[in-house]
C-alpha cells in the first residue's frame, strides 16, 4: 500500500484531515507526523493572553483529528528528508517512509541575525513553548517589585495584539507595576497595514499607556538589555520576541527548491518545484504567487491542498491556486475591541472584535473543539 505523510500540523493540514475524515484515501495509508497532540489557532491566542479564552477553545486536538481520519498519529517533529530515499527523519530517531508528502510545519521565530536572542528573549513561535513559558512569566510579573518592564520586539499584527492583551490582562490583575514598550524598525505599527489603520493603532497604544518607540533596531540582547542602532541600550525584565517568520534550516538541507531565504518553492498547485510527490503549504511555503506569511493564506490553502493531494494520490488532474490579492485582517486590541483591514480600507470598534470572535469561533467548531469557546467576562 502507498503512504501519504503529512509532515507538520499547521492550518492547511487541519483541512486535509478533515476531508480525510469525510472520505478515505483509497489504497493509501495515511500517516500524521506533529510534535503536539494539538494545534492552538494563532487567531486566539492573545484573546486566551487577555483572559477571553480557555486555552482548550484555541486548541485543535490533532490526535482526534487523526483518529477520525483513520490517519497514524506519530508525536514527533520533523528533523530533515532523504528525497533520494523518500524517507522522513524524526526527532525521536525514527524513520518514515513515503510515496507522497506534504509539508505544513509552520516558520521558525526570525531571530536568526540578532545576537543573544537565543538566550534572552522569549519567542512566541513556536507557540505551544510560548504557552508553557506563560505562567512562569505571569508569576515573576505577579511578585512585588517598584517596576517590571516587559518589552515586545517586533511590531507587525502578532507583536501588536500581544501588547494589547498583555496590557488587559494587567488592568484586570492589577499590575499596575507592568511597563509595556513595543519596538518597531517603522515609524508606526503594524507595516504593511493602511496608514489610517497604523494611525490608529499608535493612537491606541498611547491611550492603553504602551510605549512605542518606532524607528528602531535591535542590534543584540543582553541580560536584561537591547541594543539598538544610534540609541543608548533598552533595559528589560523580559523581552517577547515577534519578529516574523524564518524558514527551518533542514528545508535548503534536504535538496528542496527554496526561494532566497529557504522557503519551498511550490507552483500554484502547491507542488515542490523540484520534486512532483511534495506539496507544501502555510507560512513553510513559498507560493508561485508571492503572499505575506499569514495564517489567513494558510487556511485558504487548505481546501486547495486537500483537493489536490488526493487528485496526485489517484493520478488525476490537479487544481491551480491563486491566492486572493488582499485578506481580511482582524487585528485584536486587548478590550472587546478590534481594528479590520481589508487592502486599503479599514474599520475599528466593538462591532469587529465581536465579528473576528464569532469568525474564529466557528472556525474552531468546523475542526471539532468541543471546548466552551464562549468569551469570558
Amino acid at each position: 500500500m502507498k503512504r501519504l505523510v503529512l509532515l507538520g500540523g499547521g492550518h492547511a493540514h487541519v483541512k486535509v484531515l478533515a476531508d480525510l475524515a469525510e472520505q478515505p484515501l483509497a489504497g493509501w495509508e495515511v500517516h500524521l507526523v506533529a510534535p503536539y497532540r494539538r494545534q492552538i489557532y494563532s487567531g486566539m491566542l492573545p484573546g486566551w493572553v487577555a483572559g477571553h479564552y480557555p486555552i482548550e477553545a484555541c486548541a485543535i486536538r490533532l490526535d482526534a483529528l487523526a483518529r477520525r481520519a483513520r490517519v497514524a498519529f506519530h508525536g514527533t517533529a520533523g528533523r530533515g528528508l532523504d528525497l533520494h530515499c523518500n524517507t522522513v527523519q524524526c526527532a525521536d530517531g525514527s524513520t518514515l517512509r513515503f510515496d507522497a508528502l506534504s509539508i505544513d510545519t509552520g516558520p521558525m521565530p526570525a531571530l536568526q541575525d540578532l545576537p543573544g536572542s537565543a538566550e534572552h528573549a522569549l519567542p512566541v513561535r513556536p507557540i505551544e513553548q510560548f504557552i508553557a513559558a506563560w505562567p512562569a512569566l505571569v508569576e515573576r510579573i505577579r511578585r512585588p517589585c517598584r517596576r517590571f518592564d516587559l518589552v515586545v520586539l517586533g511590531a507587525g499584527a502578532s507583536g501588536v495584539e500581544l501588547a494589547f492583551a498583555i496590557q488587559r490582562r494587567a488592568t484586570t490583575e492589577g499590575w499596575s507595576h507592568l511597563v509595556i514598550t513595543v519596538l518597531g524598525s517603522d515609524a508606526l505599527p503594524l507595516p504593511g497595514a493602511p496608514l489610517a489603520t497604523r494611525r490608529r493603532a499608535a493612537r491606541l497604544l498611547a491611550r492603553r499607556g504602551i510605549a512605542w518607540k518606532g524607528d528602531c533596531r535591535a542590534t543584540r540582547l543582553e541580560a536584561g538589555e537591547m541594543h539598538v542602532e544610534g540609541g543608548p541600550p533598552l533595559r528589560f525584565d523580559v523581552c517577547i520576541a515577534s519578529t516574523g517568520a524564518a524558514a527551518p534550516a533542514w528545508t535548503v538541507a534536504s535538496g528542496l527548491a527554496t526561494d532566497a531565504r529557504g522557503f519551498i518553492q511550490v507552483s500554484r498547485s502547491l507542488q515542490s518545484a523540484s520534486h512532483p510527490n511534495v506539496f507544501a503549504a502555510g507560512d513553510v511555503a513559498s507560493y508561485a504567487d508571492e503572499r505575506p506569511k499569514s495564517g489567513v493564506f494558510a487556511v485558504r490553502a487548505g481546501p486547495v491542498l486537500a483537493k489536490n493531494l488526493r487528485a496526485f494520490c489517484a493520478g488525476q488532474a490537479m487544481q491551480p491556486w491563486t491566492p486572493q490579492s488582499h485578506a481580511l485582517y482582524l487585528i485584536s486590541t486587548g478590550e472587546r475591541h478590534a481594528l479590520a483591514t481589508w487592502g486599503r480600507w479599514s474599520w475599528s470598534g466593538c462591532w469587529v472584535w465581536r465579528w473576528k470572535d464569532r469568525i474564529d469561533r466557528q472556525f474552531m467548531r468546523r475542526f471539532g473543539t468541543e471546548a466552551d469557546g464562549s468569551p469570558r467576562p
